[in-house]
């Protein structure tokens, strides 16, 4: 799609609505769904209006994720929240936390990491998950599961749009929750999310496909923690 506008600037919406709009060139933009787009903070809404300031001369829906979480929120999340919950929390009854490997070596990398984020799940969320060797699927407390799913229902539908892409690609729950309870940064949550992978390249070498692969997702990673964020911060709308 070329460029149909000039300029992309943030206005407040409707006082029904609550929350803040784009417009381009005074005119405020639908998701792909033709749902209105409205965010909650006027920090996330800059961000959005930022993405479409920057476009060229062609529109590259590629590069607006702040745009795309929103739009995911509003026609994804808002009409399928419980299944969308479901599926974050789901991760916790097979958190990558949970399965260390049969490598005594990479064990050891594995506790160093991990065990310090099971061991804050279980003081704050008091979520005490079960440790195991291997693939082995192994049974989790379920009053350790209704916690973890409790924390993720507390998240807004804008903040269950970014959570969910954390916990897809990190493949851990208790990662993506340390990381929007700050007690971790997201580089150590992709630290953590790519013990694994780094004691692999460390063994046999570098792969350049895998680590466009891993950049790829270190990228999404980013850009999640960067919309959650931008959610809670800043100027909030209010009824």
């Amino acid at each position: 799609m070329k460029r149909f506008y000039k300029n992309a600037t943030v206005d407040g919406a409707d006082p029904v609505d609550s929350g803040f709009v784009v417009l381009l060139d005074g005119r405020s933009i639908k998701t792909p769904g033709k749902n209105s787009m409205i965010l909650p903070t006027r920090d996330v809404a800059e961000a959005v209006a930022g993405e479409w300031q920057g476009q060229g001369e062609k529109i590259d829906p590629a590069s607006m994720p702040m745009m795309r979480f929103g739009a995911t929120a509003i026609d994804r999340v808002a009409t399928q929240r419980e299944a969308v919950i479901n599926e974050i929390s789901a991760f916790g009854g097979h958190d990558l936390l949970c399965y260390r490997g049969d490598d005594p070596d990479l064990a050891v990398l594995q506790a160093k990491s991990w065990q310090p984020l099971l061991d804050w799940a279980s003081e704050f969320l008091g979520a005490n998950l079960t440790v195991t060797e291997g693939i082995t699927s192994v049974d989790q407390d379920p009053v350790a599961l209704e916690k973890l799913e409790r924390r993720v229902s507390d998240c807004s539908d804008m903040q269950l749009s970014a959570l969910h892409t954390m916990t897809s690609i990190t493949g851990s729950l208790i990662i993506s929750l340390a990381l929007i309870d700050q007690e971790i940064d997201v580089e150590q949550a992709w630290e953590a999310a790519t013990v694994d992978e780094r004691f692999q390249e460390a063994q046999w070498g570098t792969d350049a496909e895998a680590l466009e692969r891993m950049a790829i997702r270190h990228e999404a990673v980013r850009d999640a923690n960067k919309f959650y964020s931008l959610c809670k911060s800043g100027d909030p709308a209010t009824n």
